[in-house]
């Protein structure tokens, strides 16, 4: 991609004056309540069908006894089967089965639009700037569809925990629900190995399963540490990212950042979201092509848009090994 003038002298600006504020991660930014979707968005499938629609949580006894259970399974297994497991892309999930009552439930959280339109934005006629669809949400439902779990991904049982320990967790549930509310696709980093620094962590279905369970862990819960789970990231390797500006700053009205406005448009017109979910994969491949061609991606993070300079090996799907919280790994 060639940057006009106008866009350079904009991004040594940005370094020099904001290099030292920066903190990396960058931390995921909490809201103090959940915004209405844009009319514009529409999902492809309803966002947890048999959930309950106001988000009630069923109270536990104090001392029934709860256990808690790590649900994988491959990402659109309803279409593909096990294709994107053999490519260790999983989708995570909790389960909980109290022992006293026989009641099954799961918890996840999940794009409300679909995970192309969380990662890319729409080109609206009319529109000045991108269109996102990138809300996210938690969902709880009554029971676990063994079948589904169990055909090509995993149950595996981490945890026991009591009914006054899942009544907060509830309470955390609906907390961490209410105030994070965007999907993050992507993890971004400076380099690939265990000392790599981390830029940006992505904030999806695998990231609140670890929220979920570290929550657990300040509510008393022990884990076993006999289980050993790891998890799908969709990874960006780039130099240190540069911050150009919310959407205000670069697309309002007597904006003086119209290089990088132009710049941006032309960047994601050539990621524009697809109808059907199943163009995902190859657009995943278009994207790898593209940011190894041109060295450059940008991101949407925070409601920021940052430039990303991306260098080798530039993008990566990984499935490594998070411990549990309070287990010291091998």
């Amino acid at each position: 991609m060639e940057f006009s003038a106008g866009s350079v002298l904009v991004l040594v600006l940005l370094g020099l004056c904001s290099a030292e504020a920066l903190q990396w991660p960058q931390p995921y930014r909490r809201y103090a309540s959940r915004p209405k979707a844009l009319p514009f968005c529409k999902a492809a499938f309803p966002f947890c069908p048999t959930g309950d629609s106001t988000g009630k949580i069923p109270v536990m006894a104090d001392t029934d006894q709860i256990e808690v259970l790590a649900l994988k399974a491959p990402v659109w297994e309803f279409k593909y089967g096990d294709l994107l497991g053999t490519l260790k892309i999983f989708h995570d999930a909790v389960g909980f089965r109290n022992l006293q009552t026989g009641q099954n439930f799961t918890t996840e959280w999940y794009e409300l639009f679909q995970l192309f339109n969380c990662s890319f934005p729409h080109e609206v006629a009319g529109a000045r700037e991108p269109v996102w669809c990138n809300q996210g949400a938690a969902c709880l439902y009554v029971g676990i569809t063994d079948n589904h779990w169990k055909a090509n991904g995993t149950i595996t049982l981490v945890s026991t925990i009591t009914g006054h320990q899942f009544n907060q967790l509830a309470d955390w549930i609906h907390q961490d629900n209410n105030t994070g509310i965007y999907y993050e696709t992507f993890q971004v980093d400076d380099s690939d190995g265990p000392s790599a620094k981390v830029w940006f962590w992505s904030y999806d279905c695998a990231s609140y399963v670890l929220r979920l369970f570290d929550a657990m862990h300040t509510f008393g819960a022990v884990f076993n540490k006999d289980v050993k789970l790891n998890y799908t990231r969709m990874r960006l390797y780039s130099n240190e990212p540069q911050l150009l500006g919310n959407s205000t700053e670069i697309f309002g009205a007597g904006s003086n950042k119209t290089d990088t406005a132009s710049d941006l448009m032309k960047f994601y017109s050539n990621f524009t979201p697809m109808a059907k979910t199943l163009t995902f994969a190859e657009h995943l491949l278009k994207i790898f092509e593209y940011v190894v061609l041109e060295e450059v991606f940008y991101l949407y993070y925070n409601n920021q848009y940052w430039l990303l300079p991306m260098k080798s090996p530039f993008a990566k799907i990984t499935y490594t090994e998070i411990p549990l919280p309070g287990v010291t790994p091998n």
